[in-house]
């Protein structure tokens, strides 16, 4: 008996130095210099340009190739993320549909690509203006439900978008699109064969010429699509925006009684969010060469929004991180064949037991949790954070 207390009290205290360290962390960088900032920002930039080096992937994914899991689902996941953390991490309107812009993004590149015949550079911002006005199309009737008929409303929108591209012959049914271009080789640059790159497997690498058999080079790609988009989201983010953004989420009636134009920002949020899914679609579409239905399923969409959770919505440093984890866990642990999604689901519970504002949440996102608003604006306001009862915040909502 004594024993069992030794060991919960064992566990307790990993945890209680774990969060204290995390603590440490955030003190440090709130009070960091804009030098030392932009010094780490170009260390992580550094590091994910070596990812795809062999000695990265013989740890990373022994049994899988190492690129094709950087650019998706991993590459691919985080933007996704991204995009997805606009609309419920930071407006807090919750979209069980989110996988449909990411298929009206790889659609237009399919089609016109293979059937019209422009080039991948042309495709990219028609893409993202055509998920764009997508996210309106669909916003602008629905965006006045709120919470579980929010949710429901995205969710069938989704399903719609699938539904089509499967029974319209036009676009290939539920065969799809193939022959979709690689985009054009921007310059047959390489990167020299010599040491250090040789031994780290970079070495010959052109990084720009976008062929069949190496996806390093879409990886790099697709952090460069990330970059942009974190940039952009962080601007917004701290505008005029992002504070409409946060009194929506956290109070829409309040919010509006202040005379905050929520309909607009919460559109707004469905555009952007949108976008950056179109974008992941384009960039997708143009390197499997071939598009059907089938990787649009509503289970895309739920690994998003667990990945936004998981990290902790609303912070981006921990969405990041929680659609990394999403993303790579299964491959990672490939070798238990059948077993890994169940060991994936139970360490997804025990993650969201031991931390259920998620592993890097945001200090306001963690304050809204412990106060019952459940991070998810209308749908989270009946639920209770970790030491509270939903049903006394229930009647607080009420009242």
């Amino acid at each position: 008996m004594s024993g069992a207390r030794a060991d919960k009290g064992g566990s307790v205290s990993w945890l209680t130095r774990a969060r204290a360290a995390l603590r440490g962390v955030r003190e440090w960088w709130d009070s960091a210099s804009g030098p030392v900032r932009w010094s780490v920002y170009l260390l992580l930039i550094v590091g994910a340009v070596l990812l795809p080096a062999d000695a990265v992937g013989n740890v990373m994914s022994p049994d899988s190739n190492w690129a094709d899991l950087l650019f998706f689902p991993i590459g691919g996941y985080i933007l996704l993320a991204i995009g997805l953390n606009v609309v419920v991490g930071q407006a807090g309107l919750l979209d069980l549909g989110y996988v449909a812009f990411f298929a009206i993004g790889g659609y237009t590149m399919a089609i016109l690509g293979e059937k019209v015949g422009w080039s991948f550079w042309e495709i990219l911002p028609v893409g993202i203006v055509v998920a764009a006005l997508s996210g309106v199309i669909l916003g602008a009737p629905t965006l006045r439900l709120r919470g579980d008929y929010l949710a429901i409303v995205t969710l069938g929108f989704g399903e719609i978008i699938r539904i089509t591209a499967r029974n319209t012959p036009a676009i290939g049914g539920p065969n799809g699109i193939s022959g979709i271009p690689h985009p054009p080789t921007l310059t047959d640059w390489s990167i020299p064969d010599v040491e250090p790159f040789t031994s780290l497997g970079l070495g010959g690498l052109a990084p720009f010429e976008y062929g069949v058999l190496d996806a390093r080079p879409y990886y790099y790609l697709m952090l460069a699509a990330i970059i942009v988009a974190i940039v952009f989201v962080v601007r917004l983010n701290r505008s005029r925006v992002g504070r409409a953004w946060a009194a929506i989420r956290e109070d829409e009636d309040a919010a509006e009684l202040m005379g905050v134009p929520t309909f607009k920002f919460k559109l707004a949020a469905f555009a952007i969010g949108a976008a950056i899914g179109g974008s992941a679609g384009v960039l997708y579409g143009a390197q499997v060469t071939s598009l059907n239905p089938a990787h649009f399923e509503f289970m895309v969409s739920a690994l998003i929004l667990a990945a936004v959770v998981l990290g902790g919505a609303g912070n981006l440093p921990g969405v990041i991180l929680g659609a990394f984890i999403v993303a790579w866990l299964p491959e990672r642990f490939r070798e238990l064949k059948d077993y890994r999604m169940l060991f994936f689901g139970l360490a997804l519970v025990l993650m969201m037991a031991l931390r259920p504002e998620g592993l890097l949440p945001s200090r306001r996102r963690k304050a809204e949790l412990e106060e019952g608003t459940g991070g998810m604006g209308g749908l989270g306001a009946g639920v209770a954070g970790p030491d509270g009862d939903p049903h006394e915040v229930k009647a607080e909502v009420a009242g």
